[in-house]
């Protein structure tokens, strides 16, 4: 049985991994963890939909643990690129990434169908090319927005001023 001074070091020991100093940053691992089991879960229910829920959760378990490599893997190649304080920031920086996308894609669809455009009467090719247009505008526009809710709004500011650099706005930023 593990005693409390053995769980209590073991804290100590992750609140030192990652440079959290007060209990509220708790809150970025803990949500790192569950959105990442939550898209395990859908990758594994998108491979097996008409399967039972045995077979769905021990691959989701296994996309998972894939999945959590990958992030850390990714955490310490980033660790020296992008110029964060704490490594917990790292976690909130990937949940702001994560809802973005989602969010742009969710704000972009009912954008293209006030404008009329539809599959039915636009060609597939030029449908999808305005879809992704428009969802990357509101991609760029909520990066900051909700960069600024997980407190990350300086990170994000400047990744989004370099973002308009390279696509050549260089003049609406001066």
């Amino acid at each position: 049985m593990v005693t409390f001074a053995a769980k209590l070091k073991n804290v100590r020991r992750f609140k030192d991994y990652w440079n959290i100093t007060s209990n509220w940053q708790f809150i970025f691992p803990i949500l790192g963890v569950l959105v990442l089991f939550y898209s395990s879960y859908k990758i594994a229910n998108a491979f097996l939909k008409n399967e039972a829920i045995l077979f769905i959760l021990p691959l989701g378990i296994i996309i998972f643990l894939i999945l959590l490599k990958f992030s850390l893997f990714l955490f310490k190649k980033l660790e020296t690129k992008w110029k964060l304080t704490y490594k917990w920031e790292f976690i909130s920086v990937f949940l702001v990434f994560a809802v973005t996308g989602t969010s742009s894609i969710f704000i972009a669809r009912p954008i293209i169908k006030l404008m009329g455009i539809t599959k039915g009467n636009l060609n597939l090719f030029v449908y999808w090319v305005l879809y992704i247009i428009i969802g990357f505008v509101f991609y760029q526009i909520l990066l900051v927005l909700i960069g600024w809710l997980f407190g990350q709004y300086q990170f994000f500011w400047t990744f989004e001023k370099k973002m308009l650099v390279r696509l050549g706005f260089k003049r609406f930023l001066e």
